[in-house]
């Protein structure tokens, strides 16, 4: 059976929890339209997440890869639509790595457009009243690092992988402690994630997404 890959990330930055991780692997083992999803937990940590987003995609061979990540400012599911070629870290990784103006992959492309259906997806949620839209920066942290690293995968060695990521606010119980942060539950983003795999699985790439690089 053909397999979707999400990823989360470990929690980072002082928090106990991540809530990527803590939606994404609700839905391992889920079957949708004839395909298995795979959930996978990803370092918060620059390069030990593209060697575990490695191993991942070994193991589970997907045809679609969304990977997930917090995102304190955002208020609503954010389909990111690029991923740039530059580690510029504001704060250290877990491991204490902090990268400024550094590549993701030395000699690669400026970036990458998405190849996932993400206007699709945004309309989607939005039709099911889940607040979601399209982002242009994915910043400059793990998050599209990795982002980055699973479209250069995809463009050097797995053409018919297609590749996403998504940001999505913190969960309530991360955002008390973060006055004016906005928030969404658990719940409803494992309610998103469901119909963004749905929508993968039944949208083709538009010719804007299936472009591939930004040089």
């Amino acid at each position: 059976m053909p397999t979707i890959l999400l990823t989360g990330f470990e929690a980072f930055g002082g928090e106990a929890v991540n809530p990527s991780w803590e939606a994404v692997r609700q839905l391992d083992g889920w079957e949708c339209r004839g395909h298995h999803v795979a959930a996978r937990l990803m370092p918060c940590v620059f390069g030990a997440a593209l060697g575990a987003l490695d191993r991942a995609v070994a193991e589970t061979e997907p045809v679609a890869l969304l990977g997930v990540g917090q995102a304190q400012s955002r208020a609503e599911l954010s389909l990111e639509r690029v991923a740039v070629n530059l580690d510029d870290a504001r704060i250290p990784d877990n491991a204490g790595n902090q990268p400024i103006d550094a590549p993701v992959v030395a000699g690669g492309p400026a970036a990458y457009l998405a190849s996932l259906p993400v206007k699709a997806i945004a309309a989607a949620l939005r039709d099911a009243g889940i607040p979601a839209g399209l982002s242009h920066s994915a910043g400059s942290f793990v998050c599209n690092h990795l982002f980055y690293g699973a479209c250069h995968l995809r463009a050097v060695r797995r053409p018919a992988m297609r590749v996403g990521f998504l940001h999505i606010p913190l969960a309530p119980e991360q955002a008390v402690r973060h006055p004016g942060s906005p928030s969404m539950a658990v719940e409803q983003v494992v309610a998103g994630l469901r119909i963004a795999v749905e929508t993968i699985l039944t949208t083709a790439e538009d010719r804007h997404e299936a472009a591939g690089t930004l040089d």
